[in-house]
């Protein structure tokens, strides 16, 4: 039996009356994505922010009435949201999957790889992560993501504990659990985030090493090497909680930080921690310290 999927891209105010809307008129299922590569990482606690352009996606069944989807939308929206409305048919045997056709595996460093379930990695010497696209963002595919992981392929790591705040899929605790680490502890305010670590933890074989707290609840500890991919502003607001996290000599990664903010943020982690140069990819940057 056919689907038929539904698009619409809206301003993040109204996307969660088109949620509402889709869901009312019988929508199997819904996911809201980013519509104009908008950068969103480790939200603040306790926020759950939206794209500014946001993409509201509904499956429906394939006889559903598009025309009333349209005339329904119309009567919540201007006329010019439901024009913008986009309908596709999809096949019974394909739309569960059809992300895979875009999803390939992806090569971090020189030996770390990140790949979907159904893929193979087309070197023989490899540490692979295997992930899919589920719960959590966070499959390496931003910038932010990717410098934190070619750090790791080429960091000394071994018999190491880590804490991975703002764990998000979990990909930075589960990399470094893969490349010898002794154990992890993935921190996150969202417990849909650690539902999706602990998940993908487990499809790797690591989640006998691996530990998810909210932030709220981290037992005192104090680790070898933290990771944080969290936007710049709120970096420098958990600075005081983060540096306290680390053992003396221990190892900081932060990312999630944009060029023009990457001299705030060291500000705030001074003097305690003691900063190599920034490293780029494309706009964001990734810092490097040491606990003095």
């Amino acid at each position: 039996m056919p689907w038929l999927q539904a698009h619409l891209e809206v301003e993040k105010t109204q996307a969660p009356l088109i949620e509402l809307l889709f869901e009312q008129l019988g929508a199997l299922s819904i996911t809201l994505v980013d519509a104009k590569d908008e950068p969103m990482l480790e939200p603040a606690p306790g926020t759950m922010p939206l794209w500014r352009h946001t993409r509201v996606s509904a499956l429906f069944e394939g006889d559903t009435d598009a025309d009333n989807l349209r005339a329904s939308i119309d009567q919540v929206l201007a006329r010019e949201n439901s024009q913008r409305l986009l309908l596709e048919i999809l096949e019974d045997q394909a739309w569960e999957r059809a992300w895979l056709e875009h999803f390939q595996p992806m090569r971090f460093g020189r030996h770390l790889w990140i790949c979907p379930t159904g893929k193979e990695v087309p070197v023989a010497q490899a540490t692979v992560i295997h992930l899919d696209p589920g719960l959590a963002f966070g499959t390496g595919t931003h910038p932010t993501t990717d410098l934190c992981l070619q750090w790791l392929d080429g960091a000394q790591i071994k018999d190491k504990t880590v804490i991975d705040f703002g764990c998000g899929s979990g990909i930075l605790a589960i990399a470094a659990l893969k490349l010898g680490a002794a154990r992890a502890t993935a921190v996150d305010h969202d417990p849909q985030a650690l539902i999706a670590t602990s998940s993908n933890a487990r499809q790797n074989g690591v989640d006998c090493r691996l530990e998810t707290f909210s932030p709220g609840d981290l037992p005192p500890q104090t680790t070898d090497l933290v990771l944080a991919n969290i936007l710049a502003n709120v970096l420098i607001e958990l600075a005081p909680q983060i540096k306290a996290l680390l053992n003396p000599g221990g190892q900081l990664v932060l990312s999630g930080i944009l060029r023009h903010q990457a001299e705030d943020v060291m500000q705030a982690y001074a003097p305690q921690i003691l900063f190599l140069p920034p490293r780029q990819l494309d706009d964001w940057v990734r810092l490097e310290g040491r606990f003095a």
